[in-house]
């Protein structure tokens, strides 16, 4: 061998190293590109120096944490651009509800000053309106953002798929190089690695490297989505247990020909795709529910109260709010064929809770469920939950089965108690005269009483209450034959009407600050010392009253 040999192959070298070096520069800003270095070897027999390879600078560790890193830092971006829609709609103080409920319970407190003024109960229905007007427009609001979360993981997929396709054919087009040329080209390797990193930012990925060279990648699970140059489905599809709802389904075989299989929403983490399903559980449905349960008190407790009470009619006061109906869905993969509606238990609003329920059925023969609180993933204690002629009862919840004896053990249902309930939230009463401000009975005597409180009052009277206090302070009451209760211990009336001593059967004494209860009527008696009469009977109008 020459000189003249051994320099060129150092020239060859070094242009070799110099080309390698200009395409590190011309590819500084390219996505996915690794720098490379030419890697020199002695040539044997004294030849001089060849190039043994054009190594690219990767280390397979960093990128793995650098993808989770992607895929965390993602999910956050997408978390908090959707959560921000939720933000600015609440944190807006003069558009939000705080100030229309305050202007609600303003016209209220105008109305009690003067029941009778139609100014006043303009201002009631006014403001009511525009209350239920603003709940509604919030409900549509969120619900608008459920329908676009659905639209974005459709979106989502199918980029997810596209990327999965092009990883399958570089791992082809890889084993194909390496077969014909020994090596793959730095450039196919580059693609792939940047295709691996932008899947990440979809979605959380296992990345499993198969002799070194072959990229196989699996969902958390442990279910494949791309195996050497084949690659898996993942599919939108509605929710088995909800039909509102897009999740995220893996199509089994290759060939696409395989089981539909939906996957828990859990499954899904990192990535915009793990962004969205977390903004949906953990925010969205919370929220809705929450504005649900807000909406509801309002209406029911206002209801509860409004029927207690007498309008200018001298008619009992009716519902004054409606809100929207629960939602109940089947599971579509429920071995049974029951199907079940949800109500709201109008007396036992106290137990609501702003969160979904999920009823399981354990074993039907013996009427054993499982009901899950979707918030927290705890399941309900047994006494926390009643089971009566198809109807199941939990937290101010009726679940009712069409038949019950269609269900199968295994089958689940999904409740939504408040989901939309701002959604059907509407002012009912539209005529000023239809206000009950008015107490629903009227009181008369020289018997003195405080305290005075109605629940479902004179349901079993038939005309007027009518109750005597004597000189023993023995207690007798007129067209009523039910039970009494002297501070929440029943009694009876012997056949006089004489309120009777629940342990020996005589005539009760009565003492001061006794709370009675009768027929629905609670009064404390202030003093006992005194013979009295008082006289409870239906209001016949509420004209200038002001006592409910």
């Amino acid at each position: 061998m020459s000189m003249f040999s051994i320099g060129l192959s150092g020239l060859n070298a070094a242009q070799n190293a110099l080309n390698t070096t200009s395409n590190n520069i011309s590819n500084v800003y390219t996505p996915g590109y690794n720098r490379e270095i030419t890697v020199l070897n002695e040539s044997r027999n004294n030849a001089g120096v060849r190039v043994a390879d054009i190594e690219r600078q990767f280390n397979t560790f960093v990128a793995a944490q650098l993808n989770n890193a992607k895929s965390q830092s993602t999910a956050l971006e997408t978390y908090n651009t959707q959560i921000s829609q939720i933000d600015n709609l609440l944190a807006d103080r003069e558009a939000g509800l705080s100030p229309l409920m305050q202007n609600f319970f303003s016209a209220l407190e105008d109305l009690a000053s003067a029941p009778s003024d139609p100014a006043a109960r303009q201002g009631v229905l006014g403001t009511a309106d525009t209350l239920t007007a603003q709940f509604r427009s919030f409900d549509g609001y969120l619900q608008d953002l459920q329908s676009g979360v659905n639209g974005q993981i459709k979106d989502e997929i199918t980029q997810i798929n596209n990327t999965t396709s092009q990883i399958a054919n570089i791992n082809r087009e890889i084993a194909l190089s390496r077969a014909q040329l020994g090596e793959a080209p730095n450039s196919l390797l580059n693609q792939r690695d940047q295709l691996i990193s932008e899947l990440n930012e979809k979605m959380n990925l296992r990345l499993n490297i198969q002799d070194g060279k072959t990229y196989n990648l699996s969902l958390p699970n442990g279910q494949p989505l791309v195996t050497g140059d084949t690659a898996y489905k993942l599919e939108a599809v509605t929710s088995p247990n909800d039909p509102q709802r897009i999740v995220v389904g893996y199509r089994e075989g290759a060939r696409g020909n395989g089981n539909l299989v939906s996957l828990d929403e859990g499954l899904i983490t990192g990535g915009s795709l793990g962004g969205l399903m977390s903004f949906r559980s953990e925010t969205l449905d919370k929220t809705q529910n929450q504005i649900g349960q807000l909406a509801a008190s309002i209406a029911l407790e206002f209801n509860a109260q409004h029927q207690k009470g007498v309008d200018l009619n001298g008619e009992q006061g009716q519902e004054f709010f409606s809100i929207g109906q629960s939602n109940a869905y089947y599971n579509t993969d429920n071995k049974g064929s029951a199907e079940v509606s949800a109500t709201i238990d109008s007396a036992n609003t106290s137990a609501l809770r702003a969160t979904d329920y999920t009823v399981r059925v354990i074993n039907a023969s013996t009427e054993e469920f499982e009901v899950i609180r979707k918030d927290t993933g705890e399941a309900l204690e047994a006494d926390e939950w009643s089971f009566s002629d198809n109807v199941l009862s939990f937290a101010g919840v009726d679940v009712n089965f069409n038949d019950f004896d269609l269900a199968q053990n295994g089958d689940s249902f999904e409740i939504q108690p408040l989901r939309r309930a701002a959604g059907g939230m509407e002012a009912i009463v539209s005529d000023l005269d239809k206000i009950a401000a008015g107490s629903l009975v009227e009181q008369s005597g020289d018997l003195e009483v405080s305290n005075v409180r109605y629940e479902n009052a004179l349901a079993n009277t038939s005309e007027s209450l009518e109750i005597e206090l004597n000189a023993n302070q023995h207690l007798s009451v007129s067209g009523y034959a039910g039970q009494v209760s002297v501070n929440g211990e029943a009694r009876i009336l012997d056949p006089n009407g004489v309120v009777q001593d629940s342990a020996d059967a005589v005539a009760a004494v009565l003492a001061a600050d006794d709370e009675i209860t009768i027929d629905g009527v609670s009064f404390v008696l202030a003093d006992v010392s005194t013979e009295g009469a008082l006289t409870f009977q239906q209001a016949s109008s509420a004209a200038g009253d002001n006592r409910n």
